[in-house]
């Protein structure tokens, strides 16, 4: 029998020995994967090892397929299931709790581990809002009837021995009820679950103990059932999101390498709540033992001595960079001057030198001739040639030719060696005229200043073979074609100060396409109050003469050059303009005509000379060479007397520029750059002295001479600056004409009406006076000067309107018939009520802008014959001119980086980067306070030059290449402000999520933004626009962050741009958040209805909103300009 029993306990150890050696070989590949526990010197025995691999496998697989379950339900905060769940319980790398837990428990642990069931149960509480965590559902194990020990927080029971394990069934909870026992550490049990649950990686979990003063377990605290003697503290009880676990999360400035082992952080090295691990800090920052962050403050503090230093240095030498490049083209422009200037002397010495030596030879060969021969008359001409024979002067057209084989010819050919026996005196000519030769048998370097093939025409070309690329030989080139046409001037011994008659009738100047403009009938009458501006008005106004227009205040004088020029807006016009003869559109001819404004609109941060050539470059023709373009600048300014200030800044009402009268000629140089064929001037002498006005008016000349049409308002014109007119129109109040004529017989005109201008008395002022009714003129005819428009028409045949019919039956009987067209009952008017006025300015309103908006999209058909530049290079240029205007504006630019850099740095050192929100709080502060800034900082790019565009796009500069050129230059501030703000906020708060990633955010924030201060900035004026700009981030940033309770709001919150910054933000730092921060971060999510899966989403959104804003920007500048 012993040798039996002996024999049986044998088979059954071998037994034994063959099952556990298949056990191990079944999970050696998972034990190779995994530390040895013996080397931690907790667990040495190998049978527990072994059964650690084998309960870690179960729980692997059943973590596994909870976590296809669960993400089900939390899709929106987990991305990759896998990885967030191997993130939270991949023990692998230490097991001590699991050992601890199967050495308690042995063989029986598995029968107390939850199976799918009962953690589906636990964690479907937090996703069906059901309440607190620490109450689940009654179950089979714990209800109202039946509360087992196990039911308890920190406890667990197990399942009964004929009971099989399948921790994977996730449909039924298992029955629970043998064996309850408190909780292993390094697991937690809920309250009312009988099973155990591991904790996540990241938490703490050791067993609670019983703190008799409050009678809790801490440091869960949670209390023991009353009445139950032998109940003891058991585990951790609850694993849920931050606020209600704190206690089961590693705490700050402490890391856990397991759930069991809590460790202090070392000094060079920070922990956050929740850390596996100790990161080490990085270079110059403190981080002393127990810190739960890196104190970067001298990475702020670097960071702002560093940008501050920086935005000094380009807020007191941002001048110096333009100002440096101005200052060389300005030396080689002089030097190009200068040389020219030489050059001309040079040849105009040698002209004088070859002059006096032809005609002191001519002397000495006619004195020798009448001494030696008897027949001087009888000589060849050519025998008068003796110096240069290529340039001398024959008679051959006065005498009939000669034979060359007469007796005289070879008696002249016997004198060609009389200037080498010449000395003294008579050597000095011959030397000068060699050295001139010479200079000028010096093609190269004298071709461009060669005088005898000098033009005065304003697109001349370049001379052919010769590649001209640089400044400096580009100014060459210019000056020497300005000295060559004064050259040509002073040749001419009757140029006045009016200008060259001789000059103005020659056709070789006039290049320009000529433009007549006539009228006929013309009248314009208000839309909203049917007044009359202008009534009647009938002339025309000629290529090559300078027409005035004048007439006291309310005459209609800008509204005459308004309607000629088609500017005319909300008004109804009546008669006829034609256009060299022709029923065209003016529009149609709008490359070619000038208009200058009342106003000096000009941009105040560029020079002079930048103005001019902007506006040369977008609207001369595209086929004009560079050098060319400089040319007719170079002209324009020497001809407006502008030398002095060409590279001073035109000014602005901040920053003092040049004066008055230099800006208005400016104004007017802006026009004559493109070289018009009509140009059209609003008062260009108001506010000029006399020479300024006399200075002016000669460049008009100069202008008139080439066949420019020059039509311009002025107010009382001095007797000199009127006798430079050489057309006038004389407009009476009402807009009827009172003289349209020449300049020079206004006089006689009125003295036929018995109106003479009294001696020393200025004729245009006392025409003005007679009008306004200030003075009564001393006529016998009885005149009054209401009835001077009626003697006009009476006097030219024009239709008499109706309502003046009994002036003109006094005066005379009209000749003509009045035009039944024309006939208005103007005193038959009904008085309006308040209503009707009030419907009829409403209407008037709207026709207002319905018609401006209708000429913004007006399309004529180009009839100017001038191909200029494209959308794509005028892009180019308003791009340059917008980087230099910027550049000019960099102290304040160094201005809103330093404001931004202040308040990263204010923000980052007093909001907290809460762990419980992912920092929603201070990301909240973000959007709102860069929003504020940039928004404010972008309405400058639209709001300050609105005049500006509007007189470049009336003139048919690309709106789109103005637009385009802003924004893209402002795309430099995107990029940038981004930077500038983050530097301080990041290294201040030190959020989990990168650095990258808040950049993409806030870069997107901005570009969004701009675009929306791009709207207000062009729809509103700069006061509401600003305050729209501090309104908006605060409403809408409120409207996105509060709880919504209506539908409504909550898809009025989805339209906000702050929604969808914050989600963007809250996302990439919440993804970093992992592990024990799971259910946290779930939580978090939910509440606020993010989804860890939308920042792309959100990024895409930010520039939609932006591009959109855009779009909608710059339509909204396109259809209402404003004046």
């Amino acid at each position: 029998m012993l040798m039996m029993g002996t024999k049986k306990l044998k088979i059954c150890t071998f037994c034994s020995a063959v099952i556990w050696v298949i056990v191990v070989l079944s999970f050696w590949v998972n034990m190779v994967q995994c530390q040895d526990l013996s080397g931690n010197g907790q667990v040495d025995d190998p049978a527990v090892q072994v059964m650690t691999q084998f309960v870690y496998s179960t729980l692997s697989n059943l973590t596994s397929v909870l976590s296809r379950q669960i993400s089900n339900h939390s899709n929106f905060c987990i991305r990759d299931p896998d990885a967030d769940w191997n993130k939270a319980f991949n023990f692998s790398s230490n097991l001590d709790f699991l050992a601890s837990c199967v050495q308690k428990y042995k063989e029986n642990v598995a029968r107390r581990f939850c199976s799918a069931a009962e953690m589906k149960a636990y964690f479907n509480t937090f996703f069906e809002g059901s309440g607190s965590p620490n109450y689940l559902k009654p179950n089979k194990n714990c209800n109202l009837t039946s509360w087992l020990p196990g039911c308890e927080p920190g406890w667990a029971c197990s399942l009964s021995p004929n009971q099989q394990v399948d921790l994977q069934n996730s449909h039924e909870i298992p029955s629970r009820s043998r064996d309850c026992d408190a909780c292993c550490e390094g697991f937690f049990c809920p309250r009312g679950l009988t099973c155990m649950i591991p904790c996540p990686l990241g938490s703490y979990c050791p067993l609670a103990t019983l703190n008799k003063d409050t009678g809790t377990c801490e440091p869960y605290n949670y209390q023991l059932p009353p009445g139950q003697t032998n109940h003891t503290c058991g585990g951790a009880n609850l694993w849920a999101d931050v606020a209600s676990s704190l206690e089961m999360f590693c705490s700050a400035g402490s890391y856990c390498p397991t759930t069991i082992q809590k460790r202090a952080c070392d000094s060079g090295h920070y922990c956050r709540m929740g850390s596996t691990s100790e990161k080490r800090c990085f270079r110059l920052t403190s981080c002393n033992p127990n810190t739960a962050n890196q104190d970067m403050h001298a990475y702020g503090v670097m960071l702002i001595a560093a940008t501050s230093t920086l935005l000094l240095i380009i807020y007191n030498c941002s001048d110096q960079v333009i100002a440096a490049r101005e200052r060389r083209l300005a030396k080689t422009r002089e030097a190009a001057a200068r040389s020219a200037r030489e050059t001309v002397k040079a040849r105009q010495k040698w002209k004088a030198a070859r002059d006096a030596a032809k005609k002191r030879a001519s002397g000495l060969q006619a004195h020798i001739s009448r001494t030696f021969s008897r027949k001087k008359s009888s000589r060849h001409p050519e025998q008068v040639k003796i110096l240069d024979k290529t340039n001398a002067e024959t008679d051959s057209d006065l005498h009939p030719h000669v034979h060359t084989n007469t007796p005289y010819a070879s008696t002249s050919s016997e004198f060609p060696p009389l200037s080498k026996t010449s000395k003294g005196r008579q050597m000095e000519p011959v030397g000068l005229m060699k050295m001139m030769h010479d200079i000028e048998d010096d093609c190269q370097n004298f071709e461009p200043f060669n005088l005898e093939i000098g033009v005065t025409k304003a697109d001349d070309h370049m001379p052919k073979g010769k590649q001209i690329n640089t400044d400096s030989q580009i100014f060459k080139y210019a000056y020497a074609q300005l000295e060559k046409e004064k050259a040509l001037q002073q040749q001419n011994k009757n140029l006045t100060f009016s200008g060259v008659v001789s000059r103005a009738t020659d056709p070789e100047i006039r290049k320009r396409p000529l433009i007549e403009v006539s009228f006929t009938d013309l009248t314009v009458t208000l839309k909203a109050n049917d007044k009359h501006l202008l009534r009647y008005v009938t002339g025309k106004i000629k290529p090559g003469r300078i027409t005035a227009v004048m007439g006291p205040s309310g005459a209609g004088k800008t509204t005459f050059i308004s309607a000629l020029a088609g500017k005319a807006i909300g008004c109804k016009m009546t008669g006829a303009i034609l256009i060299n003869g022709k029923d065209e559109s003016i529009h149609s001819y709008r490359k070619i005509i000038g208009f200058v404004p009342q106003d000096d609109i000009v941009h105040g941060n560029l020079t002079v000379e930048e103005n001019l050539q902007f506006n040369a470059k977008c609207r001369l023709s595209a086929d004009l060479s560079r050098p060319d373009k400089v040319l007719i600048v170079e002209r324009v300014i020497e001809s407006l007397g502008l030398q002095m200030v060409r590279d001073s800044l035109v000014g602005t009402v901040e920053k003092r520029g040049i004066s008055g009268g230099q800006r208005k000629r400016v104004n007017v140089g802006l026009e004559m750059v493109m070289e018009p064929s009509l140009l059209i001037l609003d008062e260009p002498t108001s506010g000029l002295d006399s020479a300024s006005s006399q200075l002016l008016l000669r460049a008009l000349r100069h202008e008139a001479l080439e066949g420019v049409n020059i039509c311009m308002v002025v107010h009382q014109p001095s007797y000199a600056l009127f006798n430079m007119f050489d057309d006038l129109v004389l407009l009476a109040r009402g807009g009827l004409t009172v003289y349209h004529g020449s300049a020079k017989k206004a006089e006689e005109y009125f003295s036929s009406l018995g109106i003479n201008v009294p001696e020393r008395v200025n004729p245009p002022d006392y025409f003005i006076d007679v009008l306004e009714g200030m003075v009564e003129p001393n006529t016998s005819t009885g005149v009054n000067y209401k009835e001077l428009p009626i003697k006009w028409m009476l006097h030219n045949r024009y239709p008499v309107p109706p309502d003046m019919q009994q002036h003109a039956d006094r005066l005379a009987t009209p000749a003509v018939g009045v035009d039944q067209e024309h006939r208005t009952n103007l005193t038959g008017a009904k008085e309006r009520s308040f209503a009707g006025e009030l419907w009829q300015d409403v209407k008037g309103n709207m026709e207002f802008h319905r018609d401006k908006i209708r000429h913004n999209f007006l399309v004529s058909k180009d009839l100017s014959n001038r191909r200029t530049p494209g959308i794509f290079q005028q892009y180019r240029y308003f791009l340059g001119r917008v980087s230099k205007q910027r550049m000019r504006e960099a102290r304040l630019q160094a201005v809103d980086y330093l404001i931004l850099l202040l308040a990263g740095a204010c923000l980052g050192s007093l909001a907290t980067m809460s762990d419980q929100s992912f920092g929603s709080a201070s990301y909240i502060h973000t959007i709102i306070a860069v929003s504020l800034l940039c928004k404010i900082a972008a309405l400058r790019s639209f709001s300050l030059d609105k005049l500006q565009y509007w007189r470049e796009s009336s003139s048919g500069m690309s709106s789109l290449a103005y637009f385009l050129a802003k924004d893209t230059v402002d795309h430099f501030n995107t990029v940038i402000k981004p930077l500038v703000y983050l530097s301080m906020f990041y290294f201040f708060t030190n959020p989990r999520s990168t650095f990258t990633d808040n950049y993409v955010v806030l870069l997107s924030l901005v570009y969004c933004v701009t675009g929306i201060a791009y709207i207000l900035a062009i729809f509103f004026q700069p006061g509401p626009a600003q305050l729209w700009c501090v309104l908006l981030p605060i409403v809408f940033t409120l409207v996105a962050t509060e709880t919504k309770d209506s539908a409504i709001l909550k898809k009025i919150s989805n339209l906000c741009y702050p929604k969808w910054a914050l989600e963007a933000f809250v996302i990439a730092n919440a993804e970093r958040y992992y592990g024990v921060w799971l259910i946290t971060r779930c939580g978090a999510l939910m509440k606020s209805g993010f989804d860890l899966h939308a920042w792309t989403l959100c990024i895409c959104l930010l520039l939609f909103a932006g591009l959109v804003s855009r779009g909608i920007a710059f339509l909204g500048m396109f259809t209402f300009k404003k004046k």
